[in-house]
Parts: C-alpha cells; structure tokens; sequence
C-alpha cells in the first residue's frame, strides 16, 4: 500500500465531500415531499431552502478545495487540515440553520467562510512572497 503525503487534507476533503452528499440527498427527499420533479427549481420555502444550501455550497467548493490544497502544500498536512476541518463543520451548522429558516444561516457560512479565506490567503500570501523574492 502506498503512503498519501497528505492524508489529514485528504480526510477533510472526503469529509468535506460526504456533507455535500447529505445536501444532495436533502434536495432529493425535499423533492420528494413537495412533489417537484427535475428539472423544476421552483417551490414552497422550504423546499427552495434546501436548493440555496446545496447550490451555495456548490459555488463555495470552487474556491474551498483548490485553497485547501494549496495550502496543504505550502503549509502541510496538518496545518491545512486544521483550518480546512473547519469548513465542513461550518457548511453543516450553515444547513441546519438555513433548513430551520433564512435568517439561521450567517453563524454557519460565516465559519465556513472564515476557513476559506484563511487557507486563500494564506496560500496567496505564501506564493506572492515565493514569487517576489525568487523573481524581483
């Protein structure tokens, strides 16, 4: 069997990963108890709200994943698994929240959203630094 350099980061990804699956399955079962069939994305509240989550998570990971990466390569293993463990903690409360009602969502995409930029700017930090003392 082969070692994974980082398989703290890559647990936070798998983890990060299966509560975006749980989202998907909410919409389903949603989908299932308001009778909206695909590809309608229109419905009572509550079914909208389950919608918001997933999709919202959906154009968080675009930006969560790559810096998570990143930063586990420039930081490490352990350090990006810190501060990335973070932001699957923070999208769950964000969805609890945001399943009970609209205005229950700020606590959980603030932690969520506090992860990412931490490991965003710190990779860019890092590599702004790299590229200015190797090229200028």
């Amino acid at each position: 069997m082969m070692n994974f350099a980082y398989p703290l980061t890559g647990l936070v990804m798998l983890i990060t990963l299966a509560v975006y699956f749980w989202m998907a399955y909410k919409v389903g079962k949603a989908r299932a108890a308001h009778n909206i069939s695909a590809p309608r994305t229109d419905g009572p509240d509550d079914f909208l709200r389950v919608m918001r989550v997933h999709g919202n998570t959906t154009e968080g990971l675009l930006i969560f994943l790559p810096a998570l990466w990143l930063f586990a390569l420039i930081f490490g293993d352990m350090w990006a698994a810190l501060v990335g463990v973070i932001y699957p903690i923070g999208r769950v409360v964000y969805a609890r929240g945001y399943y009970a009602e609209a205005l229950k969502r700020s606590t959980g995409f603030t932690i969520g959203l506090l992860s990412t930029a931490v490991l965003w700017l710190g990779a860019l930090a890092a590599l702004a630094i790299q590229v200015v003392t190797a090229y200028i």
